[in-house]
């Protein structure tokens, strides 16, 4: 289902000026809110920026709030990494140059191929963004967030391509993250930054994508879906087995 607000690209001219400048002003009021630790001030910044989405009537709001969720959750991510980038103003500054980056350069696209790219950023942004924000949240939140980050970037990636299986597709991508994080939940490991629920749902995530991308336009190769598999199975396997180490280690230190 295509929005019901199209994206509209600014006209030349003064239009242009005032889109390019407004979306800069969203980005830096968001960085200084959080230097002086206004954090709920820009959380609802951001979600105030959608207005949008509420002047149409009240029955289409629903499929509104989907078509724009993968912008509030690239938004919101974006706002957490600024959060969590330990005070440290040029981390800060890069992260608020991405958002920039986002809201005139990517948001607007709407080709396939950068609509495909806006869902699978999203994908990554929020899963990292979830754990490194809740991650000490009861597991249930971890689950059912994780489950509709992936249900709604999966929807923003299927309707580029008119799938008509869309919906059934983008509940079983739900499903599985969220039975991933259930599993896995009850052991986190970070690597870095990123738990490896997110690590595993990102690498068989974008690997699906770039099979399914290259599928539709006919340009899937044996030798480009053979590469494309043992990378992501290779990713897999190391992640899992990090994790087999990491608890048999415990383990044996508990019976020490």
């Amino acid at each position: 289902m295509r929005p019901l607000i199209a994206k509209i690209k600014p006209a030349s001219g003064f239009s242009r000026v005032a889109h390019v400048g407004l979306n800069v002003l969203l980005a830096v009021l968001i960085f200084a809110l959080v230097r002086i630790n206004f954090v709920q001030l820009a959380l609802a910044l951001i979600l105030l920026s959608k207005w949008r989405m509420f002047v149409v009537r009240p029955r289409f709001w629903l499929a509104n709030i989907r078509a724009n969720a993968v912008d509030i959750i690239v938004g919101v991510s974006l706002l957490l990494f600024i959060v969590h980038s330990g005070g440290q103003q040029w981390w800060q500054i890069a992260w608020t140059a991405a958002y920039v980056l986002w809201l005139l350069v990517i948001k607007p696209a709407s080709n396939t191929f950068m609509v495909a790219a806006q869902a699978l950023i999203s994908l990554l942004f929020g899963l990292t963004a979830l754990f490194i924000g809740l991650g000490e949240e009861p597991l249930y939140y971890l689950v059912l967030l994780s489950a509709l980050i992936c249900y709604l970037s999966a929807r923003h990636f299927f309707d580029s391509f008119d799938e008509p299986y869309a919906k059934l597709l983008s509940y079983l991508w739900a499903y599985f993250g969220g039975a991933l994080v259930w599993v896995l939940g009850h052991w986190l490991l970070f690597y870095g930054f990123m738990a490896q629920p997110t690590l595993l749902l990102v690498a068989l995530g974008y690997a699906l994508a770039a099979l399914y991308y290259l599928d539709h336009y006919e340009r899937l190769t044996k030798l480009v879906k053979l590469e494309i598999l043992v990378t992501s199975s290779a990713i897999v396997l190391a992640v899992m087995a990090s994790l087999v180490v990491n608890v048999v280690s415990t383990v044996q230190a508990l019976f020490r």
